[in-house]
């Protein structure tokens, strides 16, 4: 299998009142075709790094190349053409915009990436039916359940087929039953040229996913592949 996703040496501290150093020379290939989890502690790193692979944050010192090619963190536009272009990601919360129906909110994620309209509100309208909220398409996120925002905001990833999608705890908000249905909507996106990387604290998800990387102070501890 291919990299998609290749960092090395990667440092990322914050300073506050002290310098706190969160990843620690994390080294990582992660590979086209699989599915990954990252458990740990609080505090390991686990959002930090999602923020990493995803563009938003970068990285105190090390590199980080995404389909062979070096991510240079100073070209922000650039980056964010790319995350919107191959990035989906997922949030524990659903981040949703509360003034905008479940259509509006997937939909205005592919106008972002340059989609006309009526090319958007058709792929959206086409997610909304792939994971079963046709007819809740006109409702907002206040007059949906949280397992159907969850699924609204799945289909906000999806609206620009990245290449990549992330998820920090996905289902760590839901009802065990509401969970496990996110969960395998989620793992039923995985094709050979998409990566899906998830973290979560929950071993039963972990444990389904093709690649288990258990994090503890800022690396990895342990592989189970």
């Amino acid at each position: 299998m291919t990299n998609l996703i290749k960092l090395v040496n990667i440092n990322k501290s914050f300073d506050n009142s002290k310098k706190i150093k969160v990843l620690k020379k994390f080294t990582y290939n992660f590979k086209k075709g699989k599915i990954y989890s990252i458990m740990g502690p609080s505090g390991s790193g686990k959002s930090t790094l999602l923020n990493l692979l995803s563009l938003i944050d970068r990285p105190s010192s090390g590199l980080v190349y995404l389909e062979k090619k070096l991510i240079n963190f100073n070209e922000s536009n650039k980056n964010d053409i790319l995350r919107a272009n191959k990035i989906g990601i997922i949030y524990q919360q659903d981040n949703l915009l509360p003034d905008f129906t479940a259509l509006e909110n997937i939909y205005l994620a592919s106008l972002a990436a340059g989609l006309n309209k009526k090319t958007s509100i058709l792929k959206a309208k086409n997610l909304l039916k792939k994971i079963g909220l046709s007819n809740r398409s006109d409702h907002y996120p206040s007059q949906l359940s949280g397992g159907e925002n969850q699924r609204v905001s799945i289909a906000r990833a999806l609206i620009n087929d990245p290449q990549i999608i992330l998820a920090d705890e996905p289902t760590g908000s839901l009802d065990l039953k509401t969970a496990k249905e996110i969960f395998q909507i989620i793992k039923d996106q995985l094709n050979p040229n998409r990566l899906i990387i998830f973290a979560t604290h929950n071993r039963f998800f972990a444990k389904k996913s093709d690649c288990m990387l258990e994090m503890v102070d800022g690396n990895i501890k342990s592989i189970n592949e």
